[in-house]
């Protein structure tokens, strides 16, 4: 749910678009359509049973397990009920919902008293939730709230069969998203960021309609073929980066929420089950990457910046070049700490339902979709990679990225081939 639209307001709105419909045209799209020179968009229509239905149904709950929700105030409130009472048609045992303190903060509030309340709040919420089971984080929950980084925290030092949902329509690592609700999209160059009632019918066709078997089975071949392959990442820009793996834990998004998952030693980030599923993830092993990243747009220092070519050696930038805005790639650079000049990760989204061919002029959920390519710098520690420290940047995105594991095409121009 966006925020709402003050209820004083909503007949006259409501009548605008009746005497604007009246006074169209049959069959013609509305005014404000018209002037914009847009299409008529689609209507938002969420249905909040049938999502509630698919999470839980996700999470495979075990007899008497316990969950919770982590939400904003007045995002999906209309979900909540619905998760609530599916909890308990699926036998586990309802706990209701922690809301976190909505953000962006009044600007007069004392940033080190936030700060220090985060530190208790985190710690209180930890031991609060040591005997939770699931926790279903809702839009506009994120780690910066205590109540999600208390979940995080056991999901690192508990294990056993803790596991989240991260329900993400917004943002998870900026409170922007909250507002906006585009945050979690890349829009292409010379596109509009879409409507936000679009982004929700993608989204909510990718939850609801995502074959999980098939998405699972599918990453399965791949990441057995990536075990032991040398890697090979390359663009008709420029983009020319190998690398190997190793042992490292490789991230499957395939949807499998269950309690059986997780006991049989799932990652960190295995366990933060994201809704709707669709990418496999890694750190390669860091003296093993080498080669070229070019991205054509990108934006570094807050600025755009048009083919930034990185080279890389042993997994550490040895020089940067761009076509515009070198300055800007250089300046964010040397500004960052020293692990912002070293390789994080790569990923590969695998939705069909969320592929560019889906979102016309963006690029959905973080590159999710069928044949997105994610190339990350920075700390990768919750990857389970070697770089420490504060600083990282993963989303950086190529849709038409060819893959070969030892020389035999995974995918081709952004397509998959196998």
């Amino acid at each position: 749910m966006r925020k709402r639209i003050p209820r004083a307001f909503r007949r006259p709105l409501a009548a605008l678009a009746v005497v604007a419909l009246l006074q169209a045209p049959a069959g013609a799209p509305p005014a404000w359509a018209q002037a914009a020179g847009q299409p008529a968009l689609p209507q938002r229509t969420m249905q909040w049973q049938a999502l509630a239905a698919r999470i839980v149904a996700q999470l495979q709950l075990e007899p008497g397990e316990r969950v919770i929700a982590v939400a904003q105030p007045g995002v999906f409130t209309e979900l909540v009920p619905h998760l609530r009472y599916e909890v308990m048609k699926a036998g586990g045992v309802d706990l209701g919902v922690l809301e976190v303190l909505d953000d962006p903060y009044p600007e007069a509030w004392d940033a080190g008293l936030l700060g220090r309340g985060f530190i208790a709040a985190t710690a209180a919420n930890a031991s609060l939730l040591r005997d939770v089971d699931a926790a279903i984080m809702l839009p506009g929950a994120n780690p910066v709230h205590p109540a999600y980084a208390a979940m995080q925290r056991l999901l690192r030092e508990a294990a056993g069969p803790r596991r989240t949902i991260h329900f993400h329509w917004t943002d998870p690592y900026s409170s922007s998203g909250n507002e906006s609700g585009l945050t979690g999209i890349n829009v292409l160059p010379g596109f509009p960021p879409p409507p936000l009632q679009v982004v929700d019918r993608v989204y909510q066709r990718a939850v609801l309609e995502t074959d999980l078997a098939a998405l699972a089975a599918h990453q399965a071949r791949f990441v057995a073929a990536l075990r032991g392959a040398l890697v090979r990442v390359t663009t008709p820009a420029g983009t020319d980066l190998r690398f190997r793996i190793g042992d490292r834990d490789v991230i499957e998004q395939n949807g499998d929420a269950s309690a059986r998952r997780m006991r049989a030693g799932a990652p960190f980030l295995v366990r933060e089950v994201e809704i709707p599923a669709g990418a496999v993830r890694v750190a390669p092993l860091e003296d093993s990457v080498e080669g070229v990243v070019v991205y054509p747009f990108s934006a570094w220092a807050g600025q755009p910046v048009e083919d930034a070519r990185l080279t890389l050696r042993a997994g550490t930038i040895v020089r940067v070049e761009a076509r515009r805005g070198r300055e800007h790639l250089e300046h964010e650079l040397a500004a960052a700490p020293a692990e912002a000049r070293r390789f994080r990760e790569f990923g590969l989204g695998f939705n069909p339902l969320l592929a560019p061919a889906a979102t016309p002029g963006w690029i959905g959920y973080y590159g999710y979709g069928a044949g997105v390519v994610r190339l990350g710098l920075g700390n990768n520690a919750e990857l389970g990679g070697s770089v420490r420290g504060r600083w990282f940047r993963w989303r950086d995105l190529l849709t038409d990225a060819t893959v070969t594991l030892d020389g035999e095409p995974w995918l081709q121009d952004g397509r998959f081939v196998r």
